[in-house]
């Protein structure tokens, strides 16, 4: 009796150990950040004249090198609102979508609360940002907290204690160290460009401590309160949640025989461009008589005669769907939620397979041909890539129709058919659009479905992306929980 009584204190006691270490530390985050406040809020001398030391020493290092500005505004957007909130929602999808309501819950109220107290104290401090002697970046709004630095704190913090468990033990550690220095580094960012004092990314770091820290403590209650263990956090939040979390169980091989695969996708791309090379020269500059000079010449034309502000407008926005933000926000969605789903990763290499093959032979075959715009006026301006083939084109070809092949064999379910429609009207919109606006020919378009038949089809061959898909007329999910439930009856029939 004594034996077990002992045992069921020791949890009780290391809970309350962390509970109080926990505390302490979320308490000091917090006394730490509101002294931080009343200083700034009321204009401390030594801490005014360190700021504005630090912020013009910066300045002095960074601005006459373009390049080190190039990195560090990429750096600094891993912690724009943008980027966390795609991170965020797609977890939240992810884990809705694996049944675990409870954790996207967290993420939920931890990744609001980080969106509300940013604007809300700058607003209450209203401190300036820095003004320095030459500018290299720009940032709306007043200056403390710094919204970056509090919302990568939150952010990450949140998404790496939720999926913690899904990591391998022996790498738990360096993924806390590798989120800790991006953090880090997405601050630094922020005094190095110029829109932040040292004061301001201190202020961000000690409140995002502060709010995670308060939530993962209200969420470790919740679970003590249910009879629920509540393991350290270098464990994540719910250690029993690892494997429904993980992105996809380990596969032995993604692809059957990878080095004879990577060869044969080497050599295929070759094939194909020098399939769109030859027919990119032919129709730019030796079809003059053909029908194809004929509906180079005419059918731009025809479209600006045409032109009114209405249809200028309605083309400046399907134009948009197949230009690089709108392609990479669509992957960016498809590919976390096909991992959620079915939980493979050769879908998702077909994918990415498709988008870079398709970006690397388009600027490829851009840069050799050199085919002129066509002559009409470009709605658009000028262009850092030539006519032929269309890049917007091929990349709205190439994800729509890959999409559709992902989706199309893996249900039944009837808005299946939404991803075929979509592989048809999305690149004959897109198309309609970037020749309305003078910006290609037909033959460009042309090219453009060469470039994405011949690249598709390829990687269809090679990489099969639906080779996970059971054979048969019933689709993958369906079919395994048909198995699953037969499992079951031939089991109760034994039993019986």
């Amino acid at each position: 009796m004594t034996a077990v009584k002992e045992a069921t204190r020791r949890p009780l006691g290391h809970f309350a150990e962390r509970s109080l270490a926990g505390l302490l530390v979320v308490a000091g985050a917090g006394v730490g950040f509101g002294v931080l406040l009343m200083l700034v809020r009321f204009h401390w001398g030594p801490l005014y004249r360190a700021d504005h030391e630090a912020a013009e020493w910066f300045n002095h290092l960074v601005a006459p090198h373009h390049p080190l500005v190039t990195v560090l505004q990429a750096v600094t957007d891993l912690g724009g609102r943008p980027v966390l909130i795609w991170l965020v929602t797609i977890a939240v999808v992810g884990l809705l979508i694996r049944r675990q309501s409870r954790l996207a819950v967290y993420l939920i109220i931890t990744g609001a609360g980080g969106l509300i107290l940013d604007p809300s104290l700058k607003a209450l401090v209203g401190r300036l940002r820095p003004v320095v002697d030459v500018p290299v970046a720009h940032a709306p709004g007043n200056s403390f907290p710094s919204g970056h630095a509090l919302g990568s704190f939150v952010a990450y913090g949140a998404l790496l204690l939720v999926f913690l468990p899904a990591v391998a033990p022996r790498w738990r550690k360096p993924a806390i160290a590798v989120a800790g220095l991006l953090v880090v580094l997405i601050g630094l960012t922020r005094i190095a460009l110029g829109v932040h004092f040292v004061s301001d990314v201190l202020g961000g770091w000690l409140l995002g401590a502060a709010w995670l820290g308060v939530t993962a403590y209200a969420f470790r209650l919740w679970r003590r309160e249910r009879g629920r263990p509540v393991p350290p956090l270098t464990e994540g939040l719910e250690p029993e949640a690892g494997e429904e979390i993980t992105p996809a169980p380990a596969e032995e091989h993604v692809l059957e025989h990878p080095r004879s695969s990577v060869a044969e996708l080497l050599v295929g791309w070759v094939l194909v461009f020098g399939a769109l090379y030859a027919f990119g020269m032919y129709v730019s500059y030796h079809a003059k008589g053909t029908i194809f000079d004929t509906l180079d010449t005419e059918v731009p034309q025809w479209f600006a005669d045409r032109r009114t502000d209405a249809l200028t407008d309605l083309s400046w926005w399907w134009s948009k769907f197949g230009d690089t933000h709108a392609i990479l926000l669509v992957s960016l969605v498809f590919c976390p939620i096909v991992l959620a789903i079915w939980k493979r990763w050769r879908p998702v290499l077909f994918v990415v397979l498709a988008m870079f093959g398709e970006l690397s032979l388009f600027l490829a075959t851009a840069r050799v041909v050199e085919r002129p715009r066509p002559p009409v006026e470009n709605l658009d301006g000028q262009m850092p890539t030539s006519s032929f083939p269309s890049g917007h084109i091929a990349a709205t070809i190439c994800l729509w129709t890959a999409m559709a092949i992902i989706v199309l064999p893996r249900t039944d379910r009837w808005w299946r058919w939404l991803f075929v429609a979509m592989a048809v009207i999305m690149p004959v919109g897109v198309a309609t659009s970037r020749m309305y606006r003078g910006m290609h020919h037909p033959t460009d378009f042309m090219g453009a479905i060469l470039l994405g038949a011949l690249w598709l089809t390829l990687l269809w061959w090679v990489v099969r992306p639906n080779a996970d898909v059971r054979q048969g007329n019933r689709p993958a999910i369906e079919s395994e929980q048909v198995h699953e439930l037969d499992d079951e009856l031939a089991k109760a029939g034994r039993e019986d």
